[in-house]
């Protein structure tokens, strides 16, 4: 059985103190919840829980189990595999997990036809998933094939040490050629089906950098700072700027688009086993009219952090 130890400071929340090693913050509040977290041997399933200073903090990574989700045969864009990991293209329209209302169809039962293993940290309905796209986002996803790879990019994510660019076509034309979104994202208080930019919310950065852009719209390339639930669409329609194609945060009045017009277009980690680094880039759809693969490149690769002050 493996475990995750750690000590309190007296300030920091339990979720927090264990999303700093090995896991994200949402992984680690779901096992607190589920009971396999202990402070000073008392299981504690209150993931806002602050232990004392020197308190010991223990976290018992259940073992995997068998999943109820059935191998699919969904026809699946497998760029890369190893003993360790995969990285796919997921289409637009592909749920990644099993949830209401899609309890088969998904990129797990994709996933488990096409993949011979994959980690059971997600649990039983997100086995390997190590970190998500919407269901009308498509473009490159990472997927942990067993438990120490899925720890190990889940620290490395929790750490922003995974560079994530997307392509998004946007309504309306950008006035600069760069810019940065900074807005605290959270359950919007007016609509709990939405995410919004409020006070209270959790950190939240978007970086963006224009590529071309015609009278209707523009075709920008983001990379991601943080992970927030829709955090670019909200941050774009907080903008004036919505993506195209979106049923939740546009607008009438948006110029016509065949689909939601936001891809993950290129990934950038160090392997969780040798450390290597690795990079993957998916082109989008003809849809979104971007340049060749060479120019996008470029824009890529050049110095983000520099630019925009992070």
């Amino acid at each position: 059985m493996k475990e995750i130890r750690a000590q309190g400071d007296g300030q920091t929340r339990l979720d927090l103190l264990l999303a700093s090693g090995s896991l994200s913050r949402s992984q680690a509040a779901r096992l607190i919840k589920e009971g396999q977290v202990t402070v000073e041997g008392k299981i504690i399933t209150q993931p806002s829980f602050k232990p004392s200073a020197g308190e010991a903090v223990c976290l018992t990574l259940p073992k995997a189990t068998q999943t109820a989700n059935q191998p699919e045969n969904i026809p699946l864009s497998l760029l890369y595999e190893d003993e360790a990991l995969a990285v796919v293209v997921k289409p637009a329209g592909l749920v990644v997990h099993p949830a209401a209302g899609n309890p088969t169809g998904t990129l797990v039962n994709a996933l488990l036809y096409h993949l011979d293993s994959l980690s059971g940290i997600g649990g039983e309905k997100r086995p390997g998933i190590v970190h998500r796209l919407d269901k009308d986002t498509s473009g490159l996803m990472l997927v942990a094939k067993n438990d120490q790879a899925h720890l190990a990019l889940s620290q490395a994510l929790a750490k922003r040490q995974i560079e994530k660019h997307y392509l998004a076509r946007v309504a309306g034309q950008m006035k600069e050629a760069q810019g940065r979104m900074d807005g605290p994202i959270a359950r919007s208080p007016k609509d709990r089906k939405k995410m919004a930019v409020v006070p209270d919310g959790r950190e939240a950065l978007t970086l963006w950098r224009l590529v071309s852009q015609d009278e209707k719209s523009a075709l920008v390339m983001i990379r991601l700072i943080t992970g927030r639930t829709h955090q670019i669409r909200v941050h774009f329609s907080q903008a004036h700027h919505p993506v195209l194609g979106d049923p939740v945060y546009g607008h009438k009045g948006l110029p016509p688009a065949p689909r939601l017009m936001l891809h993950a277009w290129s990934l950038g980690f160090s392997h969780p086993v040798t450390g290597e680094p690795m990079a993957f880039t998916a082109p989008p759809e003809a849809c979104f009219g971007a340049p060749g693969k060479e120019e996008l490149l470029a824009i890529t690769k050049e110095v983000w952090d520099d630019a925009f002050d992070i």
